[in-house]
């Protein structure tokens, strides 16, 4: 008698990233995902209950590798905090292509993941929040990173230029907040 395969739940999520990666968003179902552990469904349902769950899951885990990446940035100066999620959008985007994204976008269709994805934004604006030159500079700025992955899932990266484009955000971002650091400087 052979002993059965153990298979864990970050071993799950694992293979539904690689679906999604080599399938896109509609490759990802329970059954594929039974089919690519080498175990039944009820298998995968014992991980997660749901397509939706499943889906969480996976987002929960990119939200949270992205929040390690970005770290903490200093309180109060909105241009290091833009800076810093410039930089951790360079090191997600090697992980994570244009049909992860599409994975993201798709689950807006849910009102409970868009009001997560709601309050994560806000949590982010009030980090960029002021009426000074520097946090208009660095609310630009992340707007324009967020705009440049909207466009990038919709497949402007063909030609590798999403890593340029990051670069113009940053050369734009340091051209309009050159001088004093302090916030109400510059």
């Amino acid at each position: 008698m052979g002993r059965k395969p153990t298979i864990t739940r970050e071993k799950l999520l694992d293979l539904a990233e690689e679906l999604v990666r080599s399938g896109g968003a509609a490759a990802l179902t329970i059954g594929a995902l039974a089919q690519a552990a080498g175990i039944t469904k009820g298998g995968v349902q014992y991980s997660f209950a749901s397509k939706e769950d499943l889906v969480r899951s996976l987002i929960d885990r990119w939200t949270s590798q992205f929040d390690a990446l970005m770290g903490e940035p200093p309180p109060g100066d909105p241009v290091a905090f833009v800076r810093r999620y410039i930089q951790a959008t360079r090191a997600s985007q090697q992980a994570m292509n244009a049909r992860m994204a599409g994975l993201l976008v798709g689950s807006l269709k849910d009102p409970v993941h868009m009001q997560e994805i709601r309050a994560w934004y806000q949590g982010m604006f009030s980090r960029l929040d002021g009426p000074s030159p520097r946090a208009r500079a660095a609310r630009v700025a992340f707007l324009a990173v967020e705009g440049l992955f909207l466009m990038r899932i919709n497949g402007i990266d063909e030609e590798g230029a999403w890593f340029a484009f990051l670069d113009d955000v940053e050369a734009m971002l340091s051209a309009h907040t050159a001088g004093p650091c302090q916030e109400g400087g510059g």
